[in-house]
């Protein structure tokens, strides 16, 4: 072997050992955030579940109690229950794109 072919020999194993070496830490941060991912998206699901459930049932109780002591003839309790429920949705909403956006963010920083 010339000197020239040994030198790139070297370098493309230095290149090749230097890749490896990246996909291996890659991987091994995968493994330590996969838990890390699978509790977050639990957690993730409670809170959506929550933002949800909470603005829904305080407009039903608001409008059981406007119903109660102002009758009249339209149903404040459906409504309220339905401005409740958008107004969770778009709660849940608000999140899931915060959260999408942190990721993407993450993926991106990891990437460069």
């Amino acid at each position: 072997m010339s000197e020239e072919t040994e030198v790139k020999s070297v370098v493309s194993e230095t290149e090749f050992s230097h890749q490896v070496g990246k996909k291996a830490l890659r991987k091994l941060k995968a493994q330590r955030h996969a838990t890390q991912t699978i509790w977050s998206g639990l957690g993730m699901m409670g809170m959506i579940g929550w933002s949800v459930v909470v603005p829904t049932l305080l407009g039903a109780a608001l409008g059981l109690w406007i119903d109660k002591h102002y009758p009249g003839s339209h149903s404040w309790t459906l409504m309220l229950l339905v401005a409740g429920l958008g107004l969770g949705c778009f709660n849940a909403g608000h999140w899931v794109a915060k959260e999408n956006r942190e990721i993407r963010e993450q993926e991106e920083s990891n990437h460069e």
